[in-house]
Parts: structure tokens; sequence; C-alpha cells
């Protein structure tokens, strides 16, 4: 199952994520099928940038988000 989920990166004390789509089977620094997007909460205010177009085109195609990216996309 695909799942939309985020990413770490960044240095220590300065975590910056991206939005990507990845199988849950595997660790979320494993391979990923798309990256749709980042949120960087380090800034004020945090900044989030999302495809929503394509966040829509992998949940029709079955894809879950996570709670933390459902709730930045409502957000967003």
């Amino acid at each position: 199952m695909l799942k939309i989920r985020l990413r770490r990166s960044g240095s220590t004390h300065s975590p910056f994520y991206r939005v990507v789509v990845s199988d849950s089977r595997l660790t979320p620094s494993a391979a990923t099928v798309e990256q749709i997007g980042h949120y960087n909460p380090t800034k004020n205010p945090a900044e989030v940038k999302l495809d929503k177009a394509r966040i829509e085109y992998w949940v029709g195609k079955g894809a879950q988000m996570t709670p933390t990216v459902k709730s930045l996309f409502k957000k967003a």
C-alpha cells in the first residue's frame, strides 16, 4: 500500500520535511515514488508547499495520508 507521508531531511536541530509518496512497508528513508511537496517548521510562520492536484491523484489511486500530512493538507 502507498502512503503519503513526511520524510525528514535537514541538519540536527533544523528539521526540513519532504512530503512523499512511498510504500508503507518500507522505511521512510527508502526510495520514494514521488515527491509532492515540502514542510519547513523552522520558519515563522511554518512554510507548507503541497501539490494538491498530485495529492488528489494519489488518493484517488488508493494512497493513504498519514494524520500529520492530512492536517497539513487541510491548512494549505
